[in-house]
């Protein structure tokens, strides 16, 4: 584990394997612990660079309040791209939120992205019925400020699920992780990244190197309807992954094997 410096925070990167860059863009709160399933199935055949996100885990904000930008989280992703593989493009892989920063790369600087795998981006403002979600999302943001972390959480994730989701497994330091970037990650990242509306018709111009994916158990739920949606949108078919949302977790070597085809392919 390493840092680099950007504007308004230290990024805490750590690299692993060797071969060709292949950088991993985490979502929600786990940080570089959410890809450590995958990340050490995929070293024996790429350089696999994992980070914590600016706000999240090692990676504090300067200024704690600080507006959070999704333009800014994809221009950290470019700096990390820029340092490890310097004048080489690279394999991209984004996770939730996380690929919704590596849409962004992908659109601001192509040149830097061979190919991106994006899965299950939540850009609910592509979907047909966007201004039922933003009021579900001024909802959650209502419910935080009114009652708290908990009954906003709660009713989050009954927004985005269709049903009783299984517990998810992880040790005890990760879950303890998750829990504290969690005020961080409903009042400051899901109002940002979920109002993101990405430019389809450049994303219709780098099609060949763009990868959409969504889990096998993941649908009908919000963040697999948005990535089907756009999928469908840019003419291409939807790529699917073990397990459901957090299949990096609960299926790793399974979704690592995803993975590594989806990059050959």
């Amino acid at each position: 584990m390493t840092s680099l410096r950007v504007n308004g925070t230290t990024v805490h990167y750590e690299v692993r394997g060797r071969g060709p860059l292949l950088l991993l863009i985490p979502g929600g709160t786990g940080g570089a612990a959410s890809f450590d399933g995958i990340a050490g199935e995929l070293a024996d055949e790429y350089t696999v660079a994992t980070y914590d996100p600016r706000g999240m885990a090692r990676s504090t904000l300067d200024d704690p309040g600080a507006e959070q930008r999704v333009a800014e989280h994809a221009d950290d992703a470019l700096r990390l791209l820029e340092l490890l593989s310097p004048g080489e493009p690279a394999r991209v892989f984004g996770a939730s939120s996380g690929a919704i920063a590596a849409l962004h790369l992908l659109t601001a600087r192509p040149e830097r992205v061979e190919r991106l795998v994006a899965h299950e981006p939540p850009v609910v403002e592509v979907l047909p019925d966007a201004a039922e979600h933003r009021v579900f999302l001024a909802r959650v943001q209502e419910a935080f400020q009114a009652q708290g972390l908990v009954p906003a959480m709660a009713l989050f994730a009954a927004g985005l699920t269709t049903g009783p989701k299984a517990q998810v497994e992880v040790p005890p330091a990760r879950a303890e992780q998750t829990m504290a970037g969690l005020p961080y990650f409903l009042g400051r990242i899901v109002p940002a990244f979920m109002s993101y509306v990405p430019d389809v018709h450049r994303l219709e111009s780098l099609s060949d190197r763009l990868v959409l994916a969504g889990g096998q158990d993941s649908r009908g739920e919000l963040p697999y309807r948005a990535a089907a949606f756009l999928a469908e949108r840019l003419g291409q078919g939807l790529l699917h992954f073990p397990g459901g949302h957090t299949g990096t977790t609960t299926h790793p070597a399974e979704f690592a094997e995803t993975l590594r085809k989806a990059f050959r392919s």
